[in-house]
C-alpha cells in the first residue's frame, strides 16, 4: 500500500504475485489465432520489479491518472464549480483543479456528508452564509509578515476582516445547528472549524489600533502617539492663527490679492508680491511661483513653529511605525493558526460551493456500493448490483440547460424544498419515433456485483465512449463529495484509481503508431491496476490486423477481469461479445440505435449486443439497390474475420457522405439566412414609407401656410399702403394709386403661384398615359423625379419607383416631364425580371456571372460624401475588398467639386475585384452601382 500527496492515487496494490524478491504479472495462455500478436504483448507485460523500483510504478500511476483526468475533462468540471465558489481562495482551488478529493472511502463520503449538510444549510436558510463576502485570502500577507516586511493598515484592516468573518461564519453554522431539529444534521461542516483557533485576540488588537473604515491609526493605539498629537494639534492652531494674521495684514498693504497661507517644502507660509517683500522683514523665502510675481515666504515669528510641527510630525510617523511593525510581529507570530484557518475556511467554501452545484443541477448524493454480494441466486451468481445508476447525465453536456443559483434559491425559499425536490431531476427522454431527441439523453448503467468486465458494441456516434466518460465523471465526482446528474439514489464502487485509454495516442517524437501508443497505455495501466480500480478503454484492440486485434482483446480482457474491479471497454468486434457465454463475470451492452431515422438514441440496452448495421443504413440513405445487393453478396463470399472489416469501411464512407451532406445544408442555410435579412431590411424600409410620406405631406402643407401667410401679410402692406396715399392723395392721382396697387398685388400673386409652362391642364392629365421606363414628376413630393414601373390598371393607379422605394399612386398625383428634360431609360421591368432569371439560374445567356437583383441597402453602401480624397480612397478600397464575391456595392460619391468621384471612378475601374460599374443616373445622382467578381 503507497501513499501519494494526489489526492486521486491513494492506493496502488499491484496485481502481481509474489516470487521471491520479484513481482510478476502472469498473461492468461494465448489462443493459437493470436501466438503471434501476443508474442510482442507478452514481452510488454512481462514486467519484474525490485523494491527500489516501486517508486517508478507509483511515478507510472500519477501520470496515468493525470493523463486520465485529462481525457474526462475533469478540469472543465472544476470550472463548472469555481463559478459557485463564494471566495477568492475557493475560485482559485477550483479553477486549477485542486479541490479535495477523498483517498479512502470514509474520506469521500465525509466529503459527501460535508455536501449534504450544506445543501440543508442553504435550503434552510435561503441562500449561502453572508460571511464569505468578506474573507481574503491573506496568505500572501501573513508570508510578507514573516519575511519581515512592514504591512500597511490596508493589509492589517484585510487580516482582521477575515478573522472576523470566519468567527461569524462558525457562529452562523452554529446558529442554524441549534435551530434546526436535529443538530447531527449540520455536524459535518461545524467540525471542519471546530478545531480552528480564530484569534479573537488579535482581531480586536487590530481593532483598537486602526479605524479599517477611514484607513487610519487612531488616536488611542498608544499613550505617546495620543500626546503627540493633541501637541501637534495644538501647536498647529497657533501656526495657523499666526500665518493667517499675517496673511490678512499683508492683504490690507496691497501685497497680495486675497489671504494666502499654503505649505511649501513641508513648511507653513504665506503668499506676497515679490515688490512687498519688505513688509516681512527677517522672512526666509522658502519658494517663487512660476512667473516670479508671488514669494512664497515664512515670517520669522513662524519659524518655531514650523520647526516644532515637523518635530512632532517625525514622532507621530516613528510612532506609527512602531504600532504597525507591533502589529506585523503579531500576525507572524500568528502564521500557523491563520493558515490552517484558511485551509479550513476553504474546505467550507468548496462544500458549500458543492451544495451550490447540486443545487444547480438537480444532483442526488451517491451511494457507495459495498465489496461483497451478498444476494446469490441457485446457480451462485449475484443478484445485487455494483453500479446501479438511473438517468445519468455527462455535468459538461448538461451545462447549457443548468438553472442559476438564484432561481434554485428563490424557489427553495418559496416551497421549502423536500429533500426529493432537493434531490429530483427531470430527465430529458429521447424519442424513438423519428423526432430528434433532446439533448443530453440520459443513460442507465446497471452493473451486477460479480461482473468485472463490460463489454460495450454498436456503431460509431451511438454515444459508446460518451456513456463510458460519463460513468468515469460520475465516479471522480463522488471520490470529490459532488453530488451526480442522475435520479433517486445512484450507486457506485469507491475506486482508488480511475485509468482510461480513449484516443488517438499516436506519436512521432516516440516513434509510437496509433496501434503502438494504444497498446502501450493499455500496459501501463495494466501495470498499475489494483482490485479497486476502474478501467476505461475505447476501441480497445484497434489500429491492426482485425483477426489479431480480437485475439489480442479477449486475452486482455481475460486478464483484466480478476485484477479490477470493473473495466468498461468499447468495440466493434463481435467476438468479444461471446466471452459472456462463457464466463459469467463479462456483461454485454448495446448502443441503441433507430434504423427509421438513422440516428442514435444514446441509451444503453444491458444484456445485448450492437451491429454497425452499415448495409441497413446506405439502404434507407437511398443507395443505389444493386450496389446494396452486390455488397451483400461480396459479405457472404468474405471470410469471417474480414466482415467486420469491411462493415467498417462501408460505414465510415457512409459518415463521410453524411458529413459532406451536412455541409451543403449548412452552406443554404447561412445562405437563405443572408437573404431573410435582405428581405426583413428592404420590408422594413418599404413599411416606413407611409410615415415618410406622412411626415413629407406635413412639411408641404406647413411650407404652403406660409407662403400663404406671406402673401396674405405683402397684400396687407399694399393695401394699408394705398389707403394711407388715398387719404392724402387728390383726384387726378386716384388711378394712378389705384394701377400701382393692383402691380403690386399681381406681383405677389404672381410670385406664389407656379408658372404656366410647368403645369398641365386637367384635360391633358385625363388624356396622358405614362409607359414602363418613361420617367414622371411626383406632384405630392415636390415634383421629384420617378420612373413608371408598370402601365395604369384598372384601378387608375400606377406602379412607380422612386430611389429604392416602390409606390403606387393615383394618375392625377404624376405629371409628365416636358420633352427637354426627358432622357433615354431602359425597359427596368424587363431588366428585373431578367435578373431574377440569372439569380435562379447563376448566370446570363451569354455565360456571364448574374448578380441578382440591384437593390441598395445599408449593408451594401458605402458613403464617400465629406471626406478628404485620401481617406475615401481608403475607405472604398477596403470596403471592396472586403465583399462576398457576385455581389454590388453601392458607391456614393456626391457631385461636389467631383474630386472624391474622379477618385472612385478611377478606383472601380481599375480594381482587380471589379468586374464592371454602372455609373450615376436620373435615378440616383451622386451614386455608382459596382458589380463585385
Amino acid at each position: 500500500m503507497f501513499n501519494s500527496s494526489n489526492p486521486l492515487v491513494h492506493s496502488l496494490t499491484p496485481p502481481l504475485k509474489l516470487s521471491s524478491n520479484l513481482f510478476f504479472i502472469s498473461v492468461p495462455k494465448p489462443s493459437n489465432l493470436c501466438t503471434r500478436a501476443l508474442k510482442t504483448a507478452t514481452a510488454n507485460f512481462s514486467l519484474s520489479y525490485s523494491p527500489e523500483s516501486l517508486s517508478n510504478q507509483l511515478s507510472l500511476a500519477h501520470s496515468l491518472q493525470s493523463e486520465t483526468l485529462e481525457i474526462l475533462e475533469w478540469a472543465s468540471v472544476c470550472k463548472q464549480l469555481s463559478a459557485l465558489a463564494f471566495t477568492a481562495m475557493g475560485f482559485s482551488a477550483a479553477q486549477e483543479a485542486h479541490i479535495p478529493v477523498g483517498r479512502s472511502k470514509e474520506e469521500s463520503q465525509k466529503l459527501l456528508d460535508q455536501t449534504t449538510a450544506a445543501v440543508d444549510a442553504i435550503t434552510m436558510a435561503g441562500s449561502p452564509p453572508s460571511d464569505f463576502s468578506a474573507i481574503e485570502n491573506v496568505s500572501g500577507i501573513v508570508s510578507s509578515a514573516v519575511s519581515g516586511k512592514l504591512l500597511s493598515i490596508n493589509e492589517l484592516c484585510a487580516v482582521r476582516r477575515t478573522l472576523n468573518a470566519a468567527k461569524g461564519l462558525f457562529e452562523k453554522l452554529k446558529g442554524l445547528a441549534f435551530s434546526a431539529d436535529c443538530t447531527d444534521r449540520y455536524l459535518p461542516l461545524l467540525e471542519i472549524l471546530d478545531d480552528c483557533d480564530f484569534l479573537v485576540e488579535l482581531e480586536k488588537t487590530i481593532g483598537l489600533c486602526i479605524d479599517c473604515k477611514l484607513s487610519i491609526i487612531v488616536d488611542t493605539a498608544s499613550e505617546d502617539l495620543e500626546i503627540i498629537r493633541s501637541e501637534r494639534k495644538s501647536n498647529m492652531e497657533n501656526l495657523d492663527s499666526l500665518l493667517k494674521e499675517v496673511s490678512t495684514q499683508i492683504f490690507k498693504a496691497g501685497g497680495i490679492d486675497s489671504p494666502l497661507v499654503t505649505k511649501r517644502r513641508a513648511r507653513m507660509c504665506v503668499g506676497v508680491r515679490a515688490t512687498h517683500k519688505h513688509l516681512l522683514p527677517g522672512c526666509i523665502v522658502l519658494d517663487v511661483s512660476s512667473s516670479g510675481a508671488t514669494y512664497f515666504v515664512e515670517p520669522k515669528e513662524a519659524v518655531e513653529l514650523n520647526n516644532m510641527e515637523v518635530r512632532l510630525s517625525n514622532a507621530e510617523r516613528a510612532e506609527e511605525i512602531g504600532i504597525l511593525s507591533f502589529l506585523t510581529s503579531e500576525i507572524a507570530k500568528s502564521e500557523t493558526p491563520i493558515m490552517y484557518l484558511l485551509d479550513k475556511v476553504l474546505e467550507v467554501d468548496l462544500a458549500f460551493a458543492r451544495a451550490a452545484y447540486a443545487l444547480r443541477m438537480n444532483g442526488v448524493c451517491p451511494i457507495f456500493s459495498s465489496k461483497d454480494c451478498q444476494d446469490l441466486d441457485s446457480g451462485g451468481a449475484s443478484l445485487a448490483t455494483s453500479v446501479d445508476i438511473e438517468g445519468l447525465q455527462h455535468p459538461l453536456l448538461l451545462e447549457p440547460s443548468l438553472k442559476n443559483l438564484s432561481d434554485v434559491l428563490a424557489s427553495s425559499s418559496r416551497n421549502h424544498l423536500s429533500s426529493d425536490d432537493v434531490n429530483g431531476l427531470k430527465m430529458i427522454t429521447g424519442s424513438l419515433s423519428g423526432r430528434a431527441s433532446d439533448f443530453p439523453v440520459p443513460i442507465d448503467i446497471k452493473i451486477g456485483c460479480g461482473t468485472r468486465v463490460v463489454v460495450i458494441s454498436g456503431p460509431n456516434t451511438g454515444g459508446k465512449t460518451a456513456s463510458m466518460k460519463a460513468l468515469g465523471m460520475a465516479s471522480l465526482m463522488s471520490k470529490a463529495g459532488m453530488y451526480l446528474p442522475a435520479k433517486n439514489h445512484p450507486k457506485l464502487p469507491w475506486f482508488d484509481l480511475v485509468l482510461a485509454d480513449i484516443g488517438d495516442h499516436q506519436s512521432l517524437e516516440q516513434n509510437l503508431s496509433t496501434f503502438s501508443g494504444h497498446i502501450s497505455r493499455i500496459c501501463n495501466i495494466l501495470e498499475v491496476a489494483s482490485k479497486e480500480s476502474l478501467v476505461l478503454i475505447d476501441e480497445i484492440g484497434s489500429g491492426t490486423d482485425p483477426s489479431e486485434g480480437v485475439a489480442l482483446s479477449a486475452s486482455i480482457l481475460l486478464y483484466l477481469k480478476g485484477r479490477v474491479n470493473l473495466a468498461v471497454v468499447t468495440t466493434h468486434y463481435a467476438d468479444l461479445s461471446r466471452l459472456k457465454e462463457k464466463d459469467n463475470r463479462f456483461e454485454n451492452a448495446a448502443m441503441e440505435f433507430c434504423l427509421e431515422t438513422l440516428q442514435p438514441t444514446y441509451r444503453i440496452l444491458w444484456g445485448s449486443t450492437g451491429d454497425s448495421n452499415a448495409l441497413s443504413i446506405a439502404k434507407l440513405i437511398g443507395f443505389n439497390q444493386r450496389i446494396i445487393e452486390r455488397a451483400q453478396k461480396l459479405v457472404e463470399r468474405l471470410m469471417p474475420e474480414k466482415q467486420q472489416e469491411r462493415k467498417g469501411l462501408l460505414y465510415r464512407s457512409l459518415i463521410e457522405e453524411r458529413g459532406r451532406l451536412e455541409a451543403q445544408a449548412k452552406m443554404a442555410a447561412s445562405l437563405h439566412s443572408d437573404i431573410m435579412d435582405l428581405y426583413r431590411e428592404i420590408q422594413d424600409e418599404a413599411e416606413d414609407l407611409d410615415k415618410r410620406k406622412r411626415a413629407l405631406m406635413a412639411k408641404e402643407t406647413l411650407q404652403v401656410q406660409k407662403e400663404v401667410k406671406t402673401a396674405k401679410s405683402q397684400m396687407e402692406s399694399v393695401l394699408n399702403e394705398f389707403d394711407n396715399q388715398l387719404k392724402t392723395a387728390g383726384a387726378d392721382q386716384l388711378n394712378l394709386l389705384i394701377r400701382k396697387s393692383e402691380a403690386a398685388i399681381a406681383s405677389v400673386i404672381k410670385a406664389h403661384c407656379p408658372d404656366d409652362d410647368l403645369l398641365v391642364s386637367e384635360t391633358s392629365t385625363a388624356s396622358y398615359t405614362p409607359q414602363p421606363g418613361e420617367q414622371v414628376h411626383l406632384k405630392r413630393l415636390g415634383d421629384k423625379l420617378a420612373t413608371v414601373v408598370e402601365t395604369p390598371g384598372d384601378d387608375g393607379t400606377v406602379l412607380v419607383q422612386y430611389g429604392k422605394i416602390k409606390v403606387r399612386l393615383k394618375k392625377n398625383d404624376i405629371r409628365a416631364v416636358p420633352s427637354i428634360e426627358k432622357n433615354p431609360m431602359t425597359n427596368s421591368a424587363p431588366r428585373l425580371k431578367q435578373q431574377a432569371s440569372q439569380s435562379r439560374t447563376g448566370e446570363t445567356e451569354s455565360g456571364e456571372v448574374a448578380y441578382g437583383p440591384v437593390l441598395q441597402t445599408s449593408k451594401n453602401t458605402v458613403d464617400l460624401r465629406g471626406m478628404r480624397v485620401e481617406e475615401a480612397s481608403d475607405l472604398l478600397d477596403m470596403v471592396i475588398s472586403a465583399r462576398q464575391s457576385q455581389s454590388v456595392l453601392f458607391v456614393i460619391h456626391g457631385m461636389g467639386t467631383g474630386v472624391v468621384k474622379e477618385r472612385a471612378l478611377e478606383i472601380l475601374k481599375n480594381h482587380p475585384r471589379v468586374a464592371k460599374y454602372e455609373q450615376e443616373s436620373t435615378m440616383n445622382y451622386g451614386c455608382t452601382v459596382a458589380y463585385i467578381k
